[in-house]
């Protein structure tokens, strides 16, 4: 009986499959070992990065974003590996990206910095908001989201999406005429007035004074106005400061694109910080005495006067000159600046 059971047991081992036998090779150290100096420490540095947490990482490529004065700082830390490319594609990172960092110029203009900006907008960064709302609402004719993102910005206490959508309602921007909503711009104008805004502050200064969308005082208006004037002669405020990277996005995008708004008949904002095209004919205000320029709003106006076109307005210099015979002109200080006669081209 024995041999019959062995003989089974050696059939039964026969007929079954043969499985490999796995052999594991342990790491060869003598790159380590017998290497000199160099070699030994880039491998032990390259093991040490690999190592680190992520959260170590984040709070680095967090302070990056932050910092960053240019935006291929931020672009070569995405491209040096894709530990960096994931990381710094998280919300943390994308949050708290600076002004600098999301400037992209129209030339540079694509797909793939559109939905960069996009990732920033859903990563709740207020400045891709804002920018992005202005691209799409001006840019590229999406008025509809444009307005949304530059009011999910103004919700996050932005303070110059805040100013734009104040001149948005003012002009009353992509719609007609009727559509302008004074009491709502001056209640933007307020907020961004409130949060440091200094144009928003003396556009509110002159709604004041005129009673324009809200109830006339002329003190109050005249406070805000000379609280303008105060920062800028104290030297916080630079009029020859450069201007943000979205007003000069939207410049260059029409310089480049000529026949977009001639084909409409339509202009630009004449102060060359701004970029702002008109969404109708007659939209913008004019100069009251050459009416050669236009502009979106009377901050921008107040700027352009000051640094161009007080010395270009002839018609304006003529007046200046002889303050007998337009003297109405000559005490308001000519066809722009803070006190400069402003009116509208008619519809």
């Amino acid at each position: 009986m024995e041999r019959r059971t062995s003989q089974r047991r050696k059939v039964a081992a026969s007929t079954q499959p043969k499985t490999p036998r796995v052999t594991r090779k342990r790491r060869r150290c003598s790159a380590l070992d017998h290497s000199t100096g160099e070699n030994a420490g880039d491998e032990i540095a390259g093991d040490f990065f690999y190592w680190m947490h992520d959260d170590l990482v984040l709070t680095i490529l967090s302070k990056l974003s932050s910092t960053a004065s240019r935006p291929s700082d931020f672009i070569n830390a995405i491209l040096s590996c894709k530990r960096f490319r994931f990381l710094c594609l998280t919300k943390p990172v994308l949050s708290r990206a600076s002004v600098r960092v999301l400037a992209v110029k129209a030339k540079n203009w694509s797909d793939s910095a559109h939905r960069f900006l996009w990732c920033c907008c859903m990563a709740g960064n207020m400045h891709a908001c804002y920018m992005l709302g202005m691209i799409r609402f001006y840019c590229l004719g999406n008025r509809l989201t444009g307005i949304s993102l530059l009011a999910k910005a103004a919700m996050g206490f932005h303070a110059r999406a805040l100013y734009s959508l104040a001149i948005i309602q003012f002009n009353g921007s992509g719609g007609s005429k009727r559509q302008k909503d004074l009491q709502a711009g001056v209640a933007f104008c307020a907020r961004a007035a409130s949060l440091g805004h200094l144009n928003a502050l003396r556009e509110f200064g002159h709604c004041l004074q005129d009673g324009y969308g809200v109830r006339q005082n002329i003190l109050q208006g005249r406070r805000c106005l000379i609280h303008v004037y105060y920062n800028e002669i104290t030297g916080e405020v630079r009029t020859d400061k450069e201007p943000h990277p979205v007003n000069v996005f939207m410049a260059d995008w029409f310089a480049q694109r000529p026949g977009a708004l001639e084909k409409e008949d339509l202009r630009l904002c004449s102060n060359k910080g701004c970029g702002r095209p008109e969404t109708r004919m007659y939209e913008f205000r004019r100069c009251s005495l050459c009416g050669t320029v236009n502009y979106c709003s009377r901050a921008c106006q107040a700027m352009d006067w000051k640094i161009f076109h007080k010395m270009r307005c002839t018609a304006g210099l003529l007046r200046l000159r002889f303050p007998a015979v337009f003297p109405a002109v000559a005490a308001a200080g000519g066809g722009g600046g803070d006190g400069g006669a402003v009116e509208e081209a008619a519809v």
